[in-house]
C-alpha cells in the first residue's frame, strides 16, 4: 500500500525534502521553503485537462491527461521525480488537495522504478492551512515588542542578533522603505506568510513565547503582514534604538548605496549593473516626488546624479551623502518623530544598541517564562 503523511508540524519542524507537482503558475502563487517544483503537467497541459473536466467530466479529462503526459514526456518526467526521490530519500511529494496528481506520480514512481515515495495527505492545501494557523494562534497566544528608531539606526541588524528575532524584511526580500526594493524580485503574498509561519514554528519548538519584530507597518514592500499579526503589533509594546546622525547616514551609504550597486554588478555585470542601479536608485526618489514637493525633490535628483557619476567614473560614493543627509533630517526623520509621538504611551525603553540588545534579550525571556507558565 502506498504511503501516505499526514504529521505537518514533523514535516515543516523537519525540512524534509518536498517535491511539488503542481503546475509551475500554481507553484508561482506560493510554496514552502526550498520545495522543488517537478510538476506532472505542464500549465498548457493542465489548462487543456481543467476545460476538458468543465465540458466533458472527470473520466474524459483523466484521459485526456493520461494522453498528453505519455511517451517520452511521461519518461523524462518519471526520471526526474525518481531522481529527486534517489537524491532525498528521506521526502515526500504532494498535489494541491493530495488527490489525483500526487497518487498518479506515487503510482508511476512506484511502477516504473519501484519506488515508493510518500505523498501528503491533504497535499499543498492542508499544508498551508497549518501555516495560516501557525500564525494566528502565535499571534494569540505569544508576546511580542516592536523595535523602533529613526531610519538608519540599524534595527534590522538587532533583529539578526536575537534568537528569538522575527526577520520580516528578511521574508519579503525588501529593506522596508521606499530605497528598500532588492535585486531580486519579493516573493508571493503566500510564500512571505509561508515563510514566516515557520521561523515562528520553529523558534515556539525550541522554547521562545515571545518575539522581537521590527516596526514596519503594514507592509514590506509588496507583501502584507498578516492581519492577525498585525492586530497584535498594534497593541505591542515599542522598544526605541537610538544612533547618532552621522552614523546613520553613514550606514544608509553602505546599505542602499555600496551594498545595493554591488548586488547589481555582481547579478547583471559592472556596466548593466551600474545602470540599473542608478535606475533604481532615482525611481526610489521619484516615488517621494509628491510627499517630497518639486523643488525639494528636483535639488535631491540632480544632487543624487552627480553622486552616481561621481560613483561611476571614480568608484567614489561619498558625494551620495548629499542627498542621503537632508532626506533623512527633512523627510523621514520629521515622519516619524510625528509617529512616535502618537504611540509615545507605548514605548518602554530606549536606548544605543548594546541597552536595547541587553533589555530585549532580558525582557523576552521574562515574557517567554510568563507565557510557559501560563499555558
Amino acid at each position: 500500500m502506498l504511503t501516505t503523511l499526514s504529521d505537518y508540524r514533523h514535516l515543516l519542524l523537519s525540512g524534509v525534502p518536498m517535491m511539488d507537482v503542481r503546475a509551475p503558475v500554481e507553484f508561482a502563487q506560493g510554496a514552502f521553503p526550498s520545495v522543488v517544483n517537478l510538476p506532472l503537467m505542464d500549465d498548457g497541459e493542465r489548462q487543456q485537462v481543467g476545460t476538458c473536466y468543465k465540458h466533458k467530466g472527470q473520466e474524459a479529462a483523466i484521459a485526456l491527461g493520461h494522453q498528453l503526459v505519455s511517451g517520452a514526456t511521461k519518461q523524462a518526467r518519471i526520471t526526474a521525480w525518481a531522481q529527486f526521490a534517489q537524491d532525498h530519500p528521506g521526502g515526500v511529494l504532494y498535489c494541491f488537495r493530495g488527490g489525483l496528481r500526487s497518487q498518479i506520480v506515487q503510482q508511476w514512481l512506484q511502477s516504473e522504478t519501484g519506488i515508493d515515495y510518500p505523498r501528503v495527505q491533504g497535499g499543498y492545501k492542508a499544508l498551508r492551512g497549518f501555516l495560516i494557523d501557525t500564525l494566528e494562534s502565535a499571534s494569540a497566544q505569544c508576546g511580542f515588542v516592536l523595535l523602533g528608531g529613526l531610519t538608519g539606526t540599524g534595527k534590522t541588524e538587532v533583529i539578526a542578533q536575537l534568537a528569538h528575532g522575527l526577520d520580516l524584511e528578511g521574508f519579503a526580500n525588501h529593506r522596508g522603505s521606499s530605497f528598500g526594493h532588492r535585486v531580486s524580485s519579493q516573493p508571493s503574498q503566500i510564500d512571505f506568510e509561508n515563510r514566516l509561519a515557520v521561523d515562528v514554528l520553529q523558534k515556539r519548538d525550541r522554547g521562545y513565547g515571545a518575539f522581537v519584530v521590527e516596526d514596519e507597518g503594514r507592509h514590506v514592500g509588496s507583501c502584507s503582514v498578516p492581519l492577525a499579526l498585525r492586530q497584535r503589533l498594534e497593541q505591542a509594546p515599542i522598544v526605541c534604538l537610538d544612533d547618532g546622525f552621522d552614523a546613520r547616514v553613514e550606514r544608509i551609504l553602505q546599505d542602499y548605496v555600496v551594498q545595493q550597486r554591488a548586488d547589481f554588478v555582481a547579478a547583471h555585470g559592472e556596466a548593466v549593473g551600474a545602470d540599473l542601479f542608478a535606475a533604481r536608485l532615482l525611481e526610489s526618489l521619484d516615488k517621494l516626488a509628491k510627499r517630497l514637493g518639486g523643488d525639494r525633490h528636483r535639488a535631491l535628483r540632480v544632487t543624487m546624479l552627480a553622486a552616481l557619476a561621481r560613483q561611476r567614473e571614480h568608484a567614489d560614493p561619498t558625494l551620495h551623502r548629499g542627498w542621503i543627509a537632508p532626506l533623512v533630517r527633512d523627510y523621514y526623520d520629521p515622519m516619524y518623530v510625528y509617529q512616535q509621538r502618537q504611540r509615545a504611551g507605548r514605548i518602554v525603553f530606549q536606548g544605543d544598541r548594546q541597552a536595547v540588545l541587553d533589555y530585549l534579550r532580558a525582557s523576552v525571556r521574562t515574557a517567554g517564562a510568563a507565557d510557559s507558565k501560563g499555558a
